[in-house]
């Protein structure tokens, strides 16, 4: 073999694996929010979670105010993003610790806010991932108090393992892509892995008594539902012409880049609660 061949394919296979670091920052942020929930009670859960709304809205405004990249944001452009980020946290925040039936209505409120000062092509985008932001702090807290900690947990592992069985046996089988237009390096056969990882989780947690039988069912369709959330972010940062949300992460991108997968998963989660009775994890 020649050395310039013997280069290429080095150079082919560390390619292959030059995100495993972003996948593994992902996954510590995951642990960091499940420690987060396991741990705080009460207001300091809800003021948590307020602030992890008012960081991923920051990101979602600078995404939607202008169609040139980050590096060419304007003075304002900042200013709206932080305030909005600011009125989403408050919002957030009222939402979940007053006990009014309709205070729920306070998260209309940056979404509302926001519309005058986004990109005319972007204002629905601002909407819909706003609203899905806002509704996914508010469903793991519900989560968390109505069904317990090992609930979020099962939730939160649904997403690791879907990740992480994804991503390494999407790298190593490799194949046709799931839909290389959004998300270039996403195959079919990662896709697969994690519903397969997905329902493995759920038949061992029924088989150890654990949780329902229902378990098997419905994990992978909260995995796929997050693979979604994840393709979705991707098309938003396309649409927005940036590599990553944002930079908070040094190296990693920012939050709405770790969060993207809990987002689909949570709201699925929620649909599946509203349709039918969510299974029991012990």
């Amino acid at each position: 073999m020649k050395a310039g061949s013997r280069i290429g394919s080095a150079s082919a296979s560390a390619g292959k694996w030059s995100d495993l670091s972003r996948r593994i920052a992902s996954t510590l942020v995951l642990l960091a929010i499940g420690v987060l929930l396991a741990t705080a009670q009460g207001v300091w859960l809800r003021l948590g979670m307020a602030v992890i709304s008012a960081i991923t809205f920051w990101e979602l405004a600078a995404m939607t105010g202008w169609r040139k990249p980050a590096r060419h944001v304007t003075r304002f452009g900042r200013s709206r993003a932080v305030a909005l980020a600011a009125l989403a946290g408050v919002a957030q925040a009222v939402a979940l610790t007053e006990a009014h039936p309709l205070i729920w209505l306070a998260l209309a409120v940056p979404l509302i806010a926001g519309v005058p000062g986004a990109a005319r092509r972007d204002r629905l985008t601002y909407v819909l991932f706003g609203a899905a932001i806002l509704l996914v702090a508010y469903g793991l807290v519900g989560f968390r108090e109505a069904y317990g900690l090992p609930f979020v947990l099962w939730l939160m592992g649904i997403v690791i393992v879907s990740d992480t069985a994804g991503y390494f046996f999407g790298r190593m089988i490799g194949g046709p892509k799931f839909w290389p237009s959004l998300s270039p390096k996403k195959t079919w056969s990662g896709t697969i892995a994690g519903w397969v990882g997905a329902t493995a989780l759920g038949l061992v947690l029924w088989l150890t008594d654990h949780g329902d039988a229902a378990l098997i069912w419905v994990s992978p369709l909260v995995c796929f539902a997050g693979q979604l959330g994840d393709i979705a972010e991707s098309w938003l940062k396309r649409r927005a012409g940036v590599k990553d949300s944002s930079n908070l992460i040094p190296g990693h991108g920012g939050f709405m880049d770790r969060f993207d997968a809990v987002t689909g998963a949570v709201l699925a989660t929620m649909l599946i609660g509203l349709l039918t009775s969510l299974p029991v994890v012990n």
